[in-house]
C-alpha cells in the first residue's frame, strides 16, 4: 500500500512537473513572440517605416526642389551670362525701389515698387544658385557684355534728386528703359539657353515685366 503511495506521489510529482515546464515552455514562446512582434512594429512604424517614410519624404521634396532649381550638367554659356547679367541688373532695379522710399506720391507707383521688390529678390537669390552649382562666378570676367536698360550713376543720382510727382514721372521712364533690357536679355535667354530652370525664369521676366512696362506707360499718360 505503501508502495503504491509513493507510486502514485511520484507520478503526480512528474505529471506537476512536466505541466510546469511545458508552461514555462509556451510562456517563453510567447514572450520571445511578443518581442518579435514588438521588434518588427518599432521597426515598421519607428526607425524602418519611419526612416522609408522619411526617405520616400525627403526624396519628395528633394524632386520639387531639383524641379524649381538648376542641375550642373544642364547648362550652357548663354545660361550662364543670363545670369551674370541679370543679377546685376536685377540688384539695380532694386536699388530703384529703394530710392521710392519716402520719395513715391503715386500709389500706384508705390505698389508696382513692391511687386518689384517681391519678384525680383528671389530671382536674384536663385540665379547665384544656379551660378554656385555651375561653378562660374557671380560677375563676368572682364565685363565684355553690356547690359541693356541699365542706368548710369547720373540717372541714379538724378532720380534721388527728385520727390514727389516729379520722382514718380522719372521713376516711371527710367524703370520702362530698364526693364525693356531685362526683356530683351530675356528674349535671347529663351533662344539660345539650355537650363530648363533658367529658361522657366526668362519666361517669367519677359512675362510679368512686359506687363509691368505697359502699366509704366499708362502711369506716363496720366502724370
Amino acid at each position: 500500500m505503501r508502495a503504491f503511495t509513493t507510486r502514485t506521489t511520484r507520478t503526480t510529482r512528474t505529471t506537476r512537473t512536466t505541466r510546469t515546464t511545458r508552461k514555462l515552455a509556451m510562456t517563453g514562446a510567447v514572450a520571445a513572440a511578443g518581442l518579435l512582434l514588438a521588434a518588427c512594429s518599432g521597426s515598421d512604424s519607428g526607425s524602418g517605416s519611419g526612416d522609408a517614410m522619411g526617405g520616400m519624404e525627403h526624396g519628395g521634396k528633394t524632386s520639387a526642389s531639383a524641379s524649381a532649381s538648376s542641375s550642373a550638367g544642364s547648362f550652357n554659356d548663354a545660361d550662364v551670362m543670363f545670369a551674370q547679367m541679370m543679377i546685376p541688373h536685377h540688384e539695380q532695379a532694386l536699388k530703384m525701389a529703394e530710392l521710392a522710399d519716402g520719395r513715391a506720391e503715386d500709389a500706384e507707383i508705390k505698389k508696382l515698387v513692391g511687386e518689384i521688390e517681391k519678384a525680383q529678390d528671389p530671382e536674384i537669390r536663385k540665379m547665384k544658385g544656379w551660378l554656385s552649382t555651375w561653378g562660374k562666378p557671380e560677375s563676368m570676367s572682364g565685363g565684355g557684355h553690356g547690359m541693356a536698360g541699365m542706368m548710369s550713376d547720373a540717372d541714379m543720382t538724378a532720380l534721388a534728386a527728385t520727390k514727389g510727382k516729379a520722382f514718380d514721372r522719372k521713376f516711371a521712364e527710367l524703370m520702362i528703359a530698364h526693364h525693356e533690357g531685362a526683356v530683351e536679355m530675356a528674349k535671347t535667354e529663351q533662344k539660345n539657353g539650355s537650363d530648363a530652370a533658367a529658361k522657366k525664369v526668362a519666361d517669367d521676366v519677359v512675362r510679368t515685366q512686359a506687363a509691368e512696362i505697359a502699366q509704366l506707360k499708362k502711369i506716363l499718360e496720366r502724370l
